[in-house]
């Protein structure tokens, strides 16, 4: 039997998961759930039905796992509780200051509701997550470093695009050099979060626009861009489309540590990663959860869950004998 998926939101991220669940035989697509009118909405794959987000409740018994495609500013603090009353989720939210807050009110609706939801799966917040943790408990004598890029920040970008005046936007996050490299060297180097990136936004304004204001709402946004030296360009529709369609990304978690009795002996652990497509690649770390939401619910677990309490061994569709003769 196919574990049923849903997706809300049929933008970059949403077309991702189409692809991905595609990939994954124990998977079938059921319905395209959108704010825009159904017949607007055109999917890749056949017989899939297209529903208005107002209809969504309909859909609970033909759905296993719900995947938000929305975005963390506005859109998931209030969909991932509003649609666990119906559906075991998935979502993405990556305001890594608000996840404590977001887990307990997704937390809070799923329990009530005897679904699974889990939250903030991608690669940062996710699989970086996940590195840091592993080389924290590791090495406990140390140092954590995280950075990202250079590429283009979906989150970061959506944000900027909601900006009164602001057409459409690329936000660039582009490490610092001379940072990644002393941490590589072993150096343990103390940084301050405008010491490790710096941030670079391409911005398309509707006519008539407050250029100053928009730079100045950019640079001074809480949780995104006020801890940051940021740069802002101002450019044509043309030239967004021509110099930025693209969206590549990637980035590095670093521990660097001590063992021995005297502390006498150093040690870097690096997780990095190189990524054509950065919606498909983090659609294809939400697929990977949603069959855990799926496992985890059918056990009868309910809750807000974080890649924190997801055993490996759920993401995979393999049998707990295949995983140990193939990859232990």
């Amino acid at each position: 039997m196919s574990i049923r998926i849903g997706i809300l939101g049929y933008g970059n991220l949403g077309r991702g998961v189409e692809c991905a669940v595609k990939q994954n035989p124990d998977m079938e697509l059921r319905a395209v759930i959108t704010r825009r009118p159904p017949e607007s909405v055109k999917v890749l794959t056949e017989g899939v039905k297209v529903c208005h987000v107002d209809e969504a409740e309909k859909l609970k018994d033909e759905i296993d796992v719900l995947i938000l495609c929305g975005g963390s500013a506005t859109d998931l603090p209030v969909q991932t509780p509003e649609f666990a009353r119906w559906f075991n989720v998935v979502d993405s939210f990556d305001t890594h200051a608000n996840i404590p807050q977001h887990f307990d009110a997704v937390d809070r609706a799923a329990s009530e509701s005897g679904h699974v939801g889990i939250i903030s799966v991608g690669w940062d917040p996710g699989m970086f997550s996940l590195n840091r943790l592993y080389a924290t408990a590791i090495l406990p004598q140390g140092s954590n470093y995280t950075f990202w890029g250079r590429g283009v920040s979906q989150g970061h970008s959506d944000a900027v695009r909601r900006i009164e005046g602001v057409k459409d936007a690329r936000q660039y996050t582009i490490p610092v050099d001379s940072a990644l490299e002393a941490v590589r060297a072993g150096k343990n180097p103390e940084l301050t979060t405008r010491e490790k990136h710096t941030r670079e936004c391409f911005v398309v304004a509707e006519e008539g626009a407050d250029l100053a204001r928009i730079e100045h709402e950019i640079k001074t946004m809480k949780n995104y861009f006020d801890e940051y030296d940021t740069t802002v360009h101002f450019i044509t529709e043309e030239e967004l489309l021509r110099d930025h369609k693209g969206l590549p990304h990637g980035g590095f978690v670093l521990r660097s540590g001590k063992t021995g009795w005297n502390e006498e002996n150093s040690h870097v652990i690096e997780y990095s990663l190189k990524l054509d497509s950065n919606p498909e690649f983090t659609s294809s770390i939400i697929v990977a959860y949603a069959r855990a939401a799926y496992k985890m619910n059918q056990e009868g677990q309910k809750g807000c869950k974080t890649v924190f309490d997801v055993a490996p061994a759920y993401l995979s569709a393999e049998s707990g004998a295949d995983l140990r003769k193939k990859y232990l």
